[in-house]
């Protein structure tokens, strides 16, 4: 084990309460595509905004139409040993919380309790009518969109539907933001994981918790523009290191 991943391993082992928050990093490594990055989905079609969602049947059909595309392959995903050893991290009692900003589910399906998991970009294994709320399953939807190629309704009040995630120019869920301002503030550990951190709000939290005094360390392949404010750093894989650090539990 090198020094550093000993150093990360005897933090997780000294701290009390531990927040983790995630990126698309931890997720790519079970083959999900990024979004973001340089090559990813976004750089070969722009991201349709919520308001021209509402506001376009068009718009609305062209992003059902990527959406069951895109799932083509995130269904395939499972969790990977990032996801597992972070679920270890909860089951011990070290992570209080998991503040995501993946809509890929891996958490959940990596065993963590859906308690413990604040999804800040909300999630794509299934979708909500936007004026009742109401939660809408995927497998519903699908067979009649690939049949009609028309955008759904809502079942009970004939709203429209969208993919349970938030996107460019939707609001941010205040609940969720509450509860991780408020996780954020109560731990002594503050680990990131696979996350560049370029985009706000989210990516003020671990300021926020090295700011309170927590311990903020950042694992991630490449360097983040908040290096500097981090106590530790490590750029490389991040399945293989979260195994090995975890190994203990």
């Amino acid at each position: 084990m090198s020094a550093t991943n000993d150093k990360l391993r005897t933090l997780i082992k000294n701290c009390e309460r531990m927040v983790v928050f995630t990126g698309a990093g931890v997720s790519t490594e079970s083959g999900v595509p990024d979004f973001r990055s340089p090559g990813g989905i976004w750089s070969r079609m722009s991201p349709i905004d919520f308001r021209e969602f509402v506001s376009s049947e068009e718009a609305r059909r062209e992003s059902w139409r990527r959406k069951f595309s895109i799932d083509n392959t995130m269904d395939k995903a499972l969790p990977n040993d990032g996801h597992k050893a972070i679920a270890r991290l909860v089951e011990a009692g070290i992570v209080s919380a998991v503040i995501t900003q993946n809509i890929d589910n891996l958490h959940q399906a990596s065993g963590i309790i859906p308690d413990k998991i604040i999804e800040l970009h909300g999630n794509a294994s299934y979708a909500v009518c936007l004026s009742c709320g109401l939660r809408h399953e995927l497998e519903d939807i699908r067979p009649r969109f690939l049949e009609t190629n028309e955008p759904p309704g809502c079942r009970a009040c004939g709203g429209m539907v969208k993919s349970a995630t938030i996107s460019f120019g939707q609001s941010m869920p205040e609940a969720e933001m509450a509860r991780a301002e408020q996780e954020t503030l109560m731990c002594d550990a503050f680990l990131v994981v696979g996350s560049s951190l370029q985009v706000y709000p989210a990516a003020g939290f671990p300021v926020s918790a090295q700011r309170n005094g927590a311990h903020l360390v950042i694992l991630n392949r490449e360097p983040t523009e908040l290096d500097h404010y981090a106590d530790m750093v490590i750029n490389a894989e991040i399945g293989p290191v979260l195994k090995e650090v975890t190994d203990f539990l």
